[in-house]
């Protein structure tokens, strides 16, 4: 468990800032100027990414723990 809490620990505390935008609304962003609305449009991008994979880890964790629970209490 020590080990997966470093994994976890490094995943937080050593990131890089992504750019999530699809090419045509790059496009779109960097010709209209406004710096602010591109921002906040690659903020909102990464939000939603974030979400399914959220999901899928707190799916595993609970089969991961119902699964080693059942081994311990036979």
């Amino acid at each position: 468990m020590k080990f997966t809490g470093m994994i976890l620990l490094i995943f937080f505390l050593f990131t890089i800032p992504v750019d999530a935008q699809c090419a045509m609304c790059r496009a779109v962003l960097e010709s209209s100027g406004d710096q602010e609305v591109a921002k906040s449009l690659n903020d909102g991008i990464v939000y939603l990414m974030i979400i399914p994979y959220v999901l899928v880890g707190v799916t595993i964790f609970y089969i991961y723990k119902r699964f080693f629970q059942n081994k311990k209490n036979p």
